[in-house]
């Protein structure tokens, strides 16, 4: 049995970008003798990119991974508590902080500036690469990587559908919310939707029903392209969820749909393959 880490670490800051104070008196914060987080760092392409993980904190043998995909807001505190829930469930899961290298989301004070000058200049290559660094350090640090999955939200999940097009040794993929078409530019030069096709392991999409940046539309069209290719996904739309009816710290959170949604992604995990004591 192990009790005692052997992963870098020191104590996590907290706190939300200022474009994105919590508003909500429903924020959850999961605090448990069982698990054990911090940060690290992780080498990847050079540098050493920032990461929060969790774990649970006695355990045998190796864990389950999940790599967990920021908003883009950056790994702030709700981010954190997703490391730490499915910390809880027997997972070890980690959030790295996927454009470090561009800026700090913590210096924009609204969204649009924040994307225009800070998300809009983070390339899809290198946030793919970068997550399979945080693979290779997790398989490094008693993770099974052949029990590895990925979840993201908004900006996070539009990367959790590219990244189970792109790397093969993920099982499953839970995507919430996240944009399924849109423009291309040097950057991000593909979408989900272009990706049906390619996807290595099942998605499962989580999608709010009244999200006025994703119509239904989209999904509808998305649903064409995976049927069309064939393609282990399913979409699930919450007809009273909006746009980051997770987000438990802003007013958008859905409860009911978030727990729903919550607890579809740990069944299409464990129906994949992807569980403790698989």
């Amino acid at each position: 049995m192990k009790t005692e880490d052997n992963m870098a670490q020191k104590s996590a800051p907290g706190g939300f970008a200022p474009a994105v104070q919590p508003t909500a008196s429903s924020t959850i914060t999961t605090r448990s003798e069982a698990i054990h987080a911090g940060e690290t760092s992780v080498p990847s392409q050079g540098e050493n990119l920032p990461a929060y993980y969790a774990r649970p904190k006695n355990y045998e043998g190796t864990l389950p991974v999940v790599l967990v995909v920021q908003e883009i807001f950056g790994v702030h505190e709700h981010i954190r508590d997703i490391c730490r829930r499915l910390a809880l469930e027997g997972y070890l899961a980690v959030a790295p902080e996927l454009y470090f290298r561009e800026g700090d989301p913590n210096d924009y004070n609204d969204i649009p500036t924040l994307f225009k000058e800070l998300v809009s200049k983070v390339p899809d290559t290198q946030v793919l690469s970068d997550l399979d660094h945080v693979a290779n350090w997790a398989a490094r640090h008693d993770g099974d990587i052949r029990r590895m999955a990925i979840t993201g939200f908004c900006w996070g999940g539009r990367i959790s559908w590219l990244f189970a097009a792109h790397n093969p040794q993920v099982r499953a993929a839970a995507a919430w919310y996240g944009r399924l078409e849109g423009e291309k530019t040097l950057k991000q030069q593909k979408h989900p939707i272009d990706v049906a096709v390619d996807l290595n392991a099942p998605v499962l999409g989580l999608y709010g029903g009244q999200d006025e940046s994703i119509p239904l539309e989209s999904i509808d069209k998305m649903r064409q392209a995976l049927h069309a290719a064939n393609a282990k996904a399913e979409i699930v739309v919450y007809p009273e969820a909006g746009h980051a009816f997770n987000a438990d710290y802003r007013p958008s959170y859905h409860a009911e749909s978030a727990n729903d949604g919550w607890q579809r992604m740990l069944a299409w995990f464990a129906q994949y393959g992807v569980a403790p004591n698989a």
